[in-house]
């Protein structure tokens, strides 16, 4: 490597200065997480917005916003939010990141068992 090459490591300054705001609460939110991955959602409210077309691939021209529905836990064991397009109700899942609200990722995970879609009696009868 001659003394003029340089390296590259890490995220460029462009992605390390970018934001975006949140839809649905306002924030102002870093488009990296703490471990330096692409942020795609609020950490706070974890709203999104449609950007990726995940049936075509590419990007979306839809732009919707993208509500958060459960807890997806993917092979590798990491947490992934499940998001649905109010546009268009298309479904993405976007990795969950270390500084996101833990309140509302329990509370997306206990979904299931605090709403369930039949009624728990059922189970007295078994």
């Amino acid at each position: 490597m001659s003394e003029n090459t340089t390296t590259h490591h890490g995220p460029s300054p462009a992605q390390r200065t970018g934001t975006f705001t949140c839809l649905r609460c306002g924030l102002v939110v870093a488009d990296l997480a703490p471990d330096d991955s692409r942020r795609n959602h609020c950490p706070s409210c974890l709203e999104s917005r449609h950007t990726v077309d995940h049936r075509e691939g590419g990007l979306s021209d839809c732009g919707g916003r993208m509500t958060p529905l459960s807890i997806a836990v993917l092979r590798t064991g990491r947490w992934a939010v499940v998001h649905r397009c109010t546009r268009c109700t298309e479904l993405s899942l976007h990795q969950v990141a270390a500084d996101d609200n833990q309140l509302i990722l329990m509370r997306l995970a206990v979904r299931p068992l605090a709403e369930p879609p039949f009624p728990l009696e059922v189970f007295g009868e078994l």
